[in-house]
């Protein structure tokens, strides 16, 4: 479960990113650590995510986070690329890793299985499309998970 202030977070780091031609794609506040930690995940839309990209949002994200206040105590701010492998939710996600290996896991066993792996085909209302050696498979969305990228991808 996500921490509550993690919505108005990214919503004040949307714009942010935007500007520096970035996207924020995710953000967890772990409130367990002393000071907490703050990991906001940005994607370079135009090229890889590079160092220079988490340090520009970085020091912007932070200018804005102490002067909206949103946080009541000292914490540690860290920018970074999520990496290959992780979650897909956007539907922008789904759009630009069409063809990708992914891993699409259920709540429940749906035809006998828990974890799907195979190629995205792509994301609608109502499930989850990907190419299993050929065979096209459609994973209803009431029963997901999550759906992950392959770390070989």
């Amino acid at each position: 479960m996500s921490h509550p202030l993690v919505p108005q977070i990214l919503e004040l780091a949307a714009p942010i990113a935007q500007e520096l031609g970035l996207e924020a794609v995710g953000a967890i506040f772990q409130t367990n650590k002393r000071p907490p930690v703050l990991r906001v995940d940005i994607r370079n839309c135009q090229t890889d995510t590079s160092l220079k990209d988490c340090e520009l949002m970085s020091r912007a994200l932070e200018e804005a986070l102490d002067r909206a206040e949103l946080l009541p105590e000292a914490y540690i701010l860290e920018v970074s690329s999520p990496g290959i492998s992780r979650q897909l939710s956007s539907d922008r996600e789904f759009i630009s890793f069409k063809g990708f290996a992914i891993t699409v896991h259920t709540t429940e066993p749906y035809q006998g299985q828990i974890a799907w792996q195979g190629n995205l085909i792509k994301r609608d209302q109502e499930a989850v499309h990907l190419n299993q050696k050929g065979k096209a498979i459609k994973i209803p969305l009431d029963l997901i998970a999550r759906v992950q990228l392959d770390q070989e991808t």
